[in-house]
């Protein structure tokens, strides 16, 4: 809009100025009316078109016709009309301008947009800043301009993009955030926290950004205080300090004997026991010399098998975990971006010598003890060989390293972003241990099993995992085997945590289900007879699941008296188990008559699901036993028995319902119909309640959801 800043603040004092004219005209107060003439006449001469205006001012009119009021009020309505035409044409020409700048600033912006994005943040900024001499009010040249100075550590020059931004629009989130880096870069960490908390005022729902933006400037602010420590014990000369320096220099020496450095590491380890000592390691580059060593280097590749080479391995993977060990995660960073460890740490897992495989899974077990660490660990390793590795490991006999390996990949697996990136994993490199392992359950094993099958829930949860387990046949027979093996109650807690995977995999349709589905009902109904209450209703959970893939299970279910146990289940107090309990007698009465027999017989006037329907405000429980009702008022006499109960006011409520509850309205209303068609007595009660109007009304809102 301006070419220069003079002009933007002329521009918007005029703005101001006409503003306070338009009031002022409008005044009561002859006096202020005509100063505001007098002020008008004043600022048309600096507008681009002089007022001609038809009265001369600079004449004083004598003329006795007209009251000074009156006069006053013709001369400043001519004035006014001429001040708004020419305020107007102002207004469009301008407009118009700023259209033609506003388009040339966005293809400068664009063009700088496309240099950032080849990483040439010189050329962005000289885009943006072309760009900003053409428009100087459009906010994202500032905001984009200010990112690319922080790329190009300009940080004081960022911060005044940001304020900038700012001043066009006070609301602006991508500022507060640059300007908080900036800052950040800066290491002033007060003002970088104030301007990301800045954010939660503007928009109270960013909490979960703005706590990685706060979290990173407690980083970075603890970062900078150990540097300052660890170079004032170095400028101390304090022997520990003064040490470490001296070790790295000697350890940068090429072409040295594998044990020179086995020793070098070994006296190094010793020197980087405290968080000053593991800085200055970091200070003075000892990861990139351990990692342009080539007799290191090819050692931790595995390049040479002797026993030297292994010794000189675990000294390397040693170093790494000390220096990376309590709260130095810029040093856990720094590891993690490095291409030797970043390979061989998922590598030698693999490796056939014990003490390499430990000292490798500490060091991942030490990046998985902490939300930073892991994510690390997520965004640089290759995660679809670190879980085949681990699953290799947690296969091995050696009862301890199947312990830490598997802890490593159940934390691991809790995370969103790592099961993300396994969705195109192989199932293989899980189903086929699993297998093995659920094979041969004994004691020694339960620990590592127990966290097997939770970090396998955990994968589970990502859609795509889960269906690509669910169709697995290799995992369906090695959960029946399991099942079969774990009669004893010592073996509760792998049955309690198996439950809850198959009922999570069972959600998915399977023709590999529906071919296990009688043996897995077999299995689960033997469960029902468990002293657990938890094991009850999770193998409950899994007949609801499974019973609605396999008609041939639901009838095998009914012949084993399922219906009997669930009314006993359904008089227990435990909405889960309820809930699944209801869902599976709806499944096994809409199957034929014999479940819906059974069920009468144990019930007669249905006073489970009548309950059900009175107390409880869970819709799945109340839309189930409502559809479980009208199945059974199929059976000649039920709705007879039903007379002079309170079911026609129960479903009659559910189906007057919140409109949100459309499928439990819906059922309600079709065990309403098939209740009066079978026992027509009961639409006098029906007719009573006014419950016709309520029905049409149900059955128009049910076509319109449709």
């Amino acid at each position: 809009m301006m070419d220069n800043s003079e002009d933007l603040d002329r521009f918007l004092s005029n703005v101001d100025k006409i503003g306070q004219l338009l009031e002022d005209f409008q005044s009561s107060d002859i006096g202020v009316q005509q100063k505001a003439v007098a002020k008008a006449d004043t600022l048309i001469t600096t507008l681009d078109e002089p007022c001609r205006t038809k009265v001369n001012k600079t004449t004083v009119n004598t003329s006795p016709v007209l009251q000074p009021s009156m006069k006053f009020a013709k001369e400043n309505s001519s004035i006014n009309e001429h001040f708004m035409k020419v305020m107007s044409r102002d207004a469009e020409e301008r407009g118009r301008k700023r259209m033609v700048k506003l388009k040339e600033a966005t293809a400068l912006k664009d063009k700088g947009n496309e240099a950032y994005a080849q990483e040439d943040y010189e050329t962005a900024v000289k885009c943006y800043s072309d760009g900003l001499a053409v428009l100087r009010d459009m906010q994202p040249l500032y905001t984009n301009r200010a990112q690319a100075y922080i790329k190009l550590e300009r940080y004081e020059e960022a911060v005044m993009d940001c304020e900038w931004a700012l001043k066009c629009n006070e609301r602006c989130i991508k500022a507060y955030v640059h300007m908080g880096k900036a800052y950040l870069g800066l290491k002033n960490y007060n003002e970088a926290r104030s301007c990301f908390e800045k954010i939660l005022e503007i928009e109270s729902g960013k909490e979960s950004m703005v706590k990685e933006y706060l979290d990173l400037v407690d980083l970075e602010e603890e970062k900078n205080s150990q540097e300052m420590d660890a170079k004032e014990k170095l400028d101390k000369g304090e022997r520990k300090a003064t040490a470490v320096p001296q070790l790295l220099e000697k350890l940068s020496r090429p072409g040295q004997m594998p044990l020179y450095y086995c020793g070098g590491l070994e006296s190094l380890s010793q020197a980087v026991t405290d968080c000053a000592g593991k800085t200055l390691f970091r200070l003075n580059n000892g990861f990139s010399i351990i990692g342009s060593n080539d007799v290191l280097k090819s050692c931790l590749l595995q390049e040479t098998d002797d026993l030297l080479s292994q010794e000189l391995c675990v000294s390397v993977l040693k170093l790494w975990r000390i220096v990376c060990h309590e709260n130095v995660q810029e040093n856990q960073k720094i590891l993690m971006k490095c291409p030797l460890a970043r390979q061989s740490v998922v590598q030698l897992l693999t490796s056939d010598h014990g003490e390499v495989v430990k000292e490798c899974l500490e060091l991942l077990s030490l990046y998985s003890n902490t939300l930073y660490g892991r994510r690390l660990a997520i965004d640089n390793l290759d995660l679809h060989m670190l879980v085949r590795n681990l699953m290799r490991c947690i296969s091995e006999p050696k009862r301890q390293q199947g312990i830490t390996a598997v802890c490593i990949l159940e934390t691991f697996a809790a995370e969103d972003g790592f099961r993300l990136k396994l969705r195109n994993m192989s199932t293989d490199s899980v189903v086929v241990p699993l297998k093995t392992i659920l094979g041969s359950i004994s004691k020694s094993n339960q620990q590592v099993l127990t966290s097997l099958i939770s970090a396998v829930g955990f994968l589970a949860k990502d859609e795509v995992i889960r269906q690509n387990l669910a169709h697995r046949r290799e995992c369906w027979e090695a959960f029946l085997t399991a099942i079969k093996q774990c009669g004893s109650s010592e073996y509760n807690d792998v049955i309690h945590l198996m439950l809850g995977l198959i009922i999570s995999l069972s959600t998915v349709t399977s023709l590999t289900i529906q071919a296990h589905a009688v043996s897995l009902c077999d299995c689960c109904l033997d469960l029902l007879e468990n002293a657990d209450e938890g094991i009850v209703t999770r193998a409950m959970g899994v007949l609801s699941t499974i019973l609605p893939q396999s008609s041939e299970a639901v009838q095998h279910a009914v012949r084993r008296k399922v219906i009997h146990t669930i009314c006993w289940l359904l008089k227990r107090k435990g909405q889960t188990a309820t809930k699944f309990a209801v869902k599976t007698l709806t499944v096994c009465t809409a199957v034929g008559d014999t479940a819906r027999e059974e069920l009468v017989k144990t019930d007669k006037k249905l006073s489970i699901l009548r309950r059900l329907l009175r107390s409880n405000s869970d819709e799945v429980i109340s839309g189930n036993a409502a559809l479980c009702l009208s199945h059974c008022f199929e059976l000649e006499g039920v709705a007879t028995h039903l007379l002079g109960t309170d079911i026609v006011l129960l479903l009659l409520r559910l189906a007057a319902g919140e409109p949100k509850k459309t499928a439990v309205q819906q059922n309600a209303a079709i065990a309403l119909s098939k209740l009066c068609r079978s026992e027509p007595r009961h639409v006098h009660k029906l007719r009573e309640l006014h419950g016709l109007e309520i029905l049409h009304s149900c059955v128009k809102l049910i076509k319109a959801e449709e």
